[in-house]
């Protein structure tokens, strides 16, 4: 069983950048797809970005899409979301977690989750 813990979160203006972190133990995050959600106050919990095992490929929202990086870090035990340009909507708790199966826009489609880390930008 894998666990996932997120960091990087903070407060930040916008237009600026943050790099929030994805650290995994157990059963490792090299041979999963990985995505990134966020959920503001309120809100169901969204679909950011995820990465494809094996292939790489990346996939976005179209809400962060030129400006949200997804990544692996060499080690494979590490997921990246870079964000630039940042606006007040981004403000959000933002969760890694495992995919599971189907499509990786879908939250009920990943199977192990984070605990969170809060980002805010202010106007």
């Amino acid at each position: 069983q894998a666990h996932l813990a997120e960091s990087g979160g903070g407060l930040v203006q916008a237009g600026g950048s943050l790099r929030l972190s994805c650290a995994a133990s157990g059963d490792g995050i090299s041979s999963y797809t990985m995505g990134w959600f966020r959920q503001a106050p309120g809100k169901e919990r969204e679909f950011v970005a995820a990465v494809v095992w094996g292939s790489d490929d990346t996939y976005y929202a179209d809400s962060v899409k030129g400006r949200f990086t997804i990544s692996r870090g060499n080690d494979k035990t590490t997921v990246y979301l870079q964000m630039n340009s940042l606006k007040p909507e981004d403000t959000a708790v933002y969760y890694c977690a495992h995919h599971w199966f189907g499509t990786y826009d879908t939250a009920r489609n990943y199977n192990t989750w984070g605990q969170g880390t809060q980002v805010t930008v202010s106007s």
